[in-house]
């Protein structure tokens, strides 16, 4: 079932008391799983309305939502230096669950190709994640999403390389090379944090030089906190990461983990698999093929690293 913007906004009417509808829209970047719709009342203030698809997805806007309560304390109590889509109402729905409502953050989606390196914007983003990686755990404990120890987490990625293995459209070089990576147990030495899970550049707003606010918290959980860095050390520039990463780790009271960055390319790396066998459940040819092309040229890109690294050794 898919809500049309009319009927998103009167959902918001009903969540949200007092709340006079003037226009609404769709989102620049709408998600999957739930229908989402901006809606601007008299005032022109801007609200987002979100209601979930199917069963599974109200189910993990609910584990959201407690989460996003439990973020929003940690924000009034200046632990986090940006704004979280903290639900003000909810309006119930005719086959069960509920449509959340929240003020539109400010700020637009981050662009990886306007960061510089230094004290500006990619700083804000490395205290940024930072942030979120001190919080205490049982944030997400008590909100029932997942809870992983580094042993666990291990465990996971090596099912997953598994399971892209037996697809037999992993390049067998590097299969190698992950398995290598995965059986090196002082790779895997790492304290587990509360991570977003699902950070990208569209979850990321910014106004100026700052991070003004984080969507999209239904992936989080307790792991391993290379995961939030991967896509930055995989897609931003090197002298960019740089600057994220030195203010990353002088905004964490305990890092004791030379292998972070290790790790985070990776996790960059084993999101292929995780498109790969995306797109094999969903018997999607079109993702299939995508996945297979990106991890053939990195397969290629890894072969050059490996001989370079052969001929400078």
């Amino acid at each position: 079932m898919v809500r049309s913007p009319l009927a998103l906004a009167a959902l918001a009417t009903v969540a949200v008391p007092g709340l006079d509808a003037f226009d609404v829209r769709r989102p620049a970047h709408p998600g999957s799983d739930f229908d989402t719709a901006v809606v601007i009342d008299a005032f022109r203030n801007r609200w987002v309305v979100r209601a979930p698809q199917h069963a599974a997805a109200g189910a993990a806007l609910e584990a959201e939502v407690v989460l996003l309560g439990a973020l929003a304390a940690e924000v009034e109590r200046g632990k986090l230096p940006f704004a979280v889509p903290a639900p003000v109402g909810f309006a119930h729905l005719p086959e069960g669950g509920r449509a959340a409502v929240h003020p539109e953050i400010p700020g637009t989606s981050l662009r990886l190709e306007h960061l510089a390196p230094g004290p500006g914007l990619a700083a804000a983003l490395g205290r940024a994640i930072a942030a979120v990686h001190e919080l205490p755990t049982s944030l997400v404990e008590n909100a029932g999403l997942p809870v992983y120890d580094a042993g666990q987490y291990r465990q996971r990625r090596q099912s997953e390389v598994d399971e892209a293995a037996r697809t037999g459209k992993v390049p067998p070089a590097l299969l190698r090379r992950w398995e290598e990576r995965l059986e090196d147990v002082a790779l895997w030495r790492f304290r587990p944090t509360v991570v977003h899970g699902d950070l990208t550049s569209d979850r990321v707003l910014v106004t100026g030089d700052a991070v003004s606010g984080v969507l999209h918290w239904g992936d989080a959980c307790v792991a391993d906190p290379a995961d939030d860095l991967a896509w930055l050390l995989v897609a931003a520039a090197p002298d960019v990461t740089d600057s994220i990463m030195e203010a990353y780790q002088l905004r964490r009271t305990e890092l004791t983990d030379p292998h972070l960055a290790d790790r985070a390319l990776l996790a960059g790396e084993l999101a292929l698999a995780r498109w790969l066998l995306y797109g094999v459940r969903s018997h999607d040819d079109e993702i299939i093929a995508d996945a297979v092309a990106m991890l053939e040229d990195l397969d290629a890109h890894t072969r050059q690293d490996t001989e370079a690294e052969s001929l400078m050794a």
